[in-house]
C-alpha cells in the first residue's frame, strides 16, 4: 500500500470497498456540511451505498476512468479527493473532493489535489484539469484559485437543486500552466 504524506500527521492514501465502514463514519461527521456541495448519490445513507459509492470509483479506477483517494488525519479518514471523470483520449480529467468540517483550514484538499494534479500531468500525460462546483460554494472555488486554476465560466442553472436551479462554475488548469508554476516534471 502507498501512502503520499500531506502534512506530518496527515496522508493521502487509496479509498477502497473495504474502507466502507470508515467512509460511512466520515460521511456521517461531514453530511450536513458536504451535502449541499456534492452529488446526493455520493453521500451514501448507509453501509450499503457506502460500499456502493467506494466500489463505483474501484470500477472507475479499473477502467481508467477514475478514482478516489482518502485522506486521513491522525489515522481518521476526514475527507478525500476523487477523479470524477478521467478521459485519456481528450487528455482531460475533472478533480473533486469533499473534507468534514473539523479538519479544515488547514491546506489538506490543497496539498491532495495538488499531488493529483501533479499524477494527472506527469504520469498520465493529461492536459486539462478541471474542477467544477456549485457558484456559491466560496470554499471550493478558493481551492481552485490557490491551485492557481482558471475560472472559465459558468453553466447557468444547469443542475437540480434542493432550492431551485444552481450555476455550476468550471475552472481548470491546463498541463504546461501546472508544469510552469510547479517546477516542471522533475518537482
Amino acid at each position: 500500500m502507498f501512502a503520499v504524506p500531506l502534512t506530518d500527521d496527515a496522508q493521502l492514501r487509496p479509498l477502497n470497498p473495504w474502507h466502507a465502514e470508515e467512509f460511512l463514519a466520515n460521511l456521517n461527521r461531514s453530511r450536513e456540511h458536504i451535502s449541499p456541495w456534492v452529488s446526493p448519490s455520493f453521500v451514501a445513507a448507509d453501509l450499503d451505498g457506502a460500499r456502493h459509492v467506494l466500489q463505483r470509483y474501484a470500477d472507475r479506477w479499473a477502467r481508467d476512468d477514475g478514482g478516489i483517494w482518502g485522506i486521513w488525519s491522525g489515522g481518521t479518514l476526514v475527507g478525500g479527493v476523487l477523479l470524477v471523470s478521467l478521459n485519456t483520449a481528450s487528455g482531460v480529467c475533472e478533480a473533486g473532493c469533499w473534507l468534514e468540517p473539523a479538519a479544515e483550514g488547514r491546506g489538506l484538499v490543497t496539498r491532495a489535489v495538488s499531488r493529483l494534479i501533479d499524477w494527472v500531468v506527469d504520469e498520465r500525460d493529461l492536459h486539462r484539469v478541471e474542477w467544477r462546483t456549485n457558484a456559491d460554494n466560496v470554499r471550493s472555488i478558493a481551492v481552485a484559485r490557490r491551485l492557481g486554476m482558471r475560472r472559465d465560466g459558468v453553466l447557468r442553472e444547469v443542475l437540480a437543486g434542493p432550492d431551485g436551479r444552481i450555476d455550476l462554475e468550471v475552472w481548470s488548469v491546463l498541463a504546461p500552466e501546472w508544469r510552469s508554476r510547479h517546477g516542471g516534471p522533475d518537482r
